[in-house]
């Protein structure tokens, strides 16, 4: 074996960073090693579908995370780990070395759902920096781009460009956008922002084909109607990636299954962010795609790789920001569950949603700095009725 750290990281987005700047917090000078299939080194991820579309201050390079700058960590770009021998305790890489590790970290996060597109440079399954690089090249300028999925990530991404001169189409089996997830009220007043944009919708569709023609592109839809557009923006959200977990013979189930202490199966292996399935204190086993759990759950699990005692005992929120609306949340939001709304104003509330009774999810639609009371309604659970629940927050 050539070469040994102290702490290796496989993946390089946003839980790598926050690892390796927890692993700093408790071991100042243990070697770090991150090993991304990214050709960027991390970045804040949000920023991609939100803050880079909509504040001319804010650049590609300010959203760097200046991860090796504050953590000394090496990154290795475009490298892909191919196994993993837990007897020996190393890693293989795509580029034929094999790397020791004392303790590894498993940050594979995602890859995005694909569709039977053809290959193309005017096709986007989007996810990563690149991916908005391309994007902006492919937009702007009167050009028209279909956004496929009205999802969390489609839905943003309809706003992004439909705020830097694209004509968007957008695509969704819904039969209005964001009624999977809003009550009706909510929705109402989401909807209405992307139609005074000009965003056409397509509406309870599924992309059936599409195929090149001349510059752009031609999609039909599953009721025969046919869209043509300059190029196709994919949001369908992710898979885990669990392929590398799987075959080193790690528990995975909906993601690569840790305790509480974010470990797995093996006393030397940790995961953490999209790809981890943890023990919530509150809301129970779950797996959560944002970035609260990415930072706070990637600094958890690096000091605890470093020798901290403690648990992850967060619960995350998320947020999404579309034109002049905003919203955080934290726990379940489906729309097919019973909801109580209370309504502060005409676009602000606060929606409780209940499985059997018990609130499981809460939005703060144009309610801020109220995640925290958020987490204390869900971790009441039972106790909290419908009748009570107006006025809670």
């Amino acid at each position: 074996m050539a070469e040994s750290y102290e702490y290796v990281i496989v993946g390089g987005g946003m839980v790598a960073d926050s690892a390796a700047k927890g692993i700093r917090e408790k071991d100042p000078a243990g070697s770090i090693v991150i090993l991304s299939e990214d050709v960027d080194q991390p970045y804040t991820r949000p920023a991609l579908s939100k803050k880079l579309w909509t504040d001319p201050d804010y650049s590609p390079t300010d959203n760097d995370l200046g991860t090796a700058e504050a953590t000394g960590a090496e990154i290795r770009l475009e490298t892909t780990v191919t196994g993993i021998d837990r007897t020996a305790r190393t890693v293989s890489t795509s580029t034929g070395d094999t790397i020791g590790y004392g303790r590894l970290l498993l940050a594979t996060g995602g890859r995005p759902k694909t569709l039977d597109l053809p290959d193309s440079d005017r096709v986007i399954f989007f996810r990563t920096a690149a991916d908005y690089r391309h994007l902006r090249a492919l937009s702007g300028s009167g050009r028209h781009v279909a956004v496929i999925g009205g999802g969390y990530i489609g839905s943003e991404i309809a706003a992004a460009l439909a705020q830097n001169d694209t004509k968007v189409s957008i695509v969704f089996p819904d039969a209005d956008l964001g009624a999977s997830t809003f009550p009706e009220k909510v929705d109402e007043r989401f909807e209405a922002r992307f139609r005074e944009h000009g965003v056409e919708f397509f509406a309870g569709r599924r992309l059936d084909k599409g195929v090149a023609q001349g510059d752009g592109f031609l999609l039909t839809l599953d009721d025969g109607s046919t869209l043509e557009a300059d190029g196709v923006v994919v949001g369908l959200g992710i898979a885990p990636n669990t392929d590398l977990a799987e075959a080193a013979g790690l528990t995975v189930d909906d993601g690569i299954v840790v305790d509480s202490r974010l470990a797995t199966i093996d006393p030397f292996v940790y995961s953490a962010g999209d790809v981890a399935n943890y023990p919530d204190p509150i809301l129970g086993r779950r797996r959560v795609e944002h970035v609260d759990n990415a930072n706070e759950q990637g600094a958890a699990v690096g000091r605890i790789m470093a020798g901290s005692d403690e648990k992850y005992t967060h619960t995350p929120m998320y947020y999404s920001d579309v034109f002049d609306l905003g919203y955080e949340a934290v726990g379940k939001l489906d729309a097919s569950l019973d909801t109580v709304e209370d309504w502060k104003d005409d676009d602000s509330v606060v929606v409780y949603y209940l499985d059997e009774g018990v609130p499981v999810g809460v939005l703060l639609w144009n309610v801020w700095d109220s995640t925290d009371k958020a987490r204390q309604v869900l971790a009441e659970g039972s106790a909290v009725t419908a009748d009570n629940l107006v006025g809670l927050i």
